[in-house]
């Protein structure tokens, strides 16, 4: 039965055609052939085969669609050694550029925050032992 349609389809769409239409006929769509009641009970009433004798008679109104590449007029050419250099120190450039920007603003962000620390005069200052002791002392009072 293949053969006859290597031409026309691939065998997975010979398989999908075929199981398309298989479901149709389980899910009661009408009968494309004259079959007799005899051929019927012959082949057991199989849809599989209800189709693959409706595709053999070229009877199925079923359509298939090949996807196909969309050919551009564009050539691809192989890149050089020194083509794929140049590509590579252009990105390296591109990427220090946006470096430089995000240090500038995070930059002046902190001048700022120093600049509200100053403002606001408080220093904070290493603990001496003598801290330690006087805190030890109060906690020992409480």
């Amino acid at each position: 039965m293949m053969s006859k349609f290597e031409d026309k389809f691939t065998k997975y769409e010979v398989a999908r055609i075929l199981g398309a239409r298989s479901l149709q006929l389980a899910m009661d769509a009408p009968i494309l052939l004259k079959l007799s009641k005899e051929q019927m009970d012959e082949i057991n009433y199989n849809t599989l085969k209800i189709a693959e004798m409706e595709l053999e008679s070229e009877v199925l109104p079923i359509t298939v669609k090949r996807p196909l590449p969309k050919k551009s007029g564009k050539t691809i050419k192989k890149l050089s050694e020194e083509e794929i250099k140049e590509k590579l120190e252009k990105q390296m450039q591109e990427e220090k550029k946006v470096e430089k920007v995000a240090d500038k603003e995070i930059g002046g962000e902190e001048e700022k925050e120093e600049k509200d620390i100053e403002e606001e005069g408080e220093i904070m200052e290493l603990a001496t032992p003598e801290d330690e002791e006087v805190v030890d002392e109060v906690e020992e009072e409480i």
